[in-house]
């Protein structure tokens, strides 16, 4: 029997996070004689990427690297820290998209630096200068998380291998944020499109991703990368499925950040584009209207809002789908199970 899913990721993420506290410890003895904002710039980050998750994609590099017959569990451990350090990259620049001030119930980086600007500059403009340091800190991240990648203790083709991966992970991602921001100001999108959007936007990122890269740290071996793909991308999915549904019918403290922040933004959702597809006239017009209220958003229109993704059948039809994403990447596990250790292939099943 499989163990307890949770309790695998909260053992790994009690691991893990002393060697992210070790990273950003170096980090900060090798900028001594830096510039003092600077150092402070970097707990700054160090506060953001500590601030919560469930480090999953940490957990899927490291199963991935034992699947393919790796047995350096200290050096995988430390090398993991790389896809934490890219998330929250990509976070923060998402955070900036979204005009989100929280994440993981702390203040994102935009955010916090705009604070800091009306405090030290009141009579400049705050937000943009919060934005900016956002930008170049996240850009920062981004080049932490190759670092790791690059000095990690493994054969110099594995790291160059998982590198190219990383680039190509990131790539797959912006170009899934760049649609995702495209379907938002269209106001439209097809259900193939919005599932294209999150097969680059979440399931290549989030899932296929990790699994690549752990298997090239223990070495090339093709056959097991394309079952992973088969088992991450639909699995991928249902994940960013689900993270919709939890973005509006979830609460503040389990989602880190404000219940609606999605209905506020005018997110496209595959939730929105079934909850439209499904409504009657009358119906369409209150999901349009509350999606165009902006800032404006009571919580009355939240509830609302909820309402009618449940009565035009929206919620009950995408579930529909994560569940049959679910079941297709479920279908995968028999093959991989005569391939891969059975740590790793419990972690999966689970």
């Amino acid at each position: 029997m499989s163990p307890d899913i949770k309790t695998t990721l909260r053992e790994f993420k009690e691991r893990l996070e002393p060697q992210i506290e070790a990273f950003f410890a170096e980090v900060r003895k090798g900028m001594e004689e830096s510039d003092p904002f600077m150092i402070e710039a970097v707990g700054a980050m160090e506060d953001i990427v500590m601030a919560g998750g469930k480090r999953l994609r940490a957990t899927l590099m490291y199963h991935a690297y034992l699947a393919n017959g790796g047995t350096d569990k200290e050096a995988i451990l430390r090398a993991t820290v790389s896809v934490e350090l890219i998330h929250a990259f990509l976070l923060v620049h998402d955070d900036i998209i979204d005009r989100d001030g929280l994440r993981h119930g702390v203040p994102t980086l935009h955010a916090r630096y705009t604070d800091r600007a009306r405090q030290l500059f009141p009579d400049k403009d705050a937000p943009h200068f919060g934005n900016s340091i956002a930008i170049i800190l996240g850009d920062m991240l981004h080049a932490f998380g190759n670092d790791v990648i690059f000095r990690a203790h493994f054969p110099q083709d594995r790291i160059f291998a998982a590198l190219t991966c990383l680039q190509r992970i990131v790539a797959s991602t912006v170009t899934g944020q760049a649609r995702d921001i495209y379907i938002e100001y269209q106001g439209k999108a097809t259900e193939a499109e919005i599932l294209s959007m999150y097969e680059n936007k979440t399931a290549r990122y989030s899932i296929e991703g990790p699994l690549h890269l752990g298997t090239l740290l223990a070495g090339d071996n093709h056959e097991l990368m394309t079952l992973f793909t088969e088992y991450a991308l639909p699995l991928g999915i249902a994940y960013q499925i689900q993270d919709d549904i939890i973005g509006i019918f979830g609460d503040e403290k389990s989602i880190g950040k404000p219940v609606g922040s999605d209905i506020e933004e005018g997110k496209y959702t595959l939730l929105v584009s079934k909850a439209i597809e499904l409504a009657t006239k009358e119906q369409a017009a209150q999901i349009q209207e509350i999606l165009h209220k902006g800032r404006e958003l009571t919580a009355h229109d939240i509830e609302k809002f909820k309402e009618l993704l449940i009565e035009t059948g929206a919620l009950e039809s995408v579930r529909t789908i994560a569940r049959q994403a679910t079941e297709e990447s479920l279908a995968v596990l028999p093959k991989l199970e005569e391939m891969i250790v059975p740590e790793a292939f419990d972690f999966l099943r689970g």
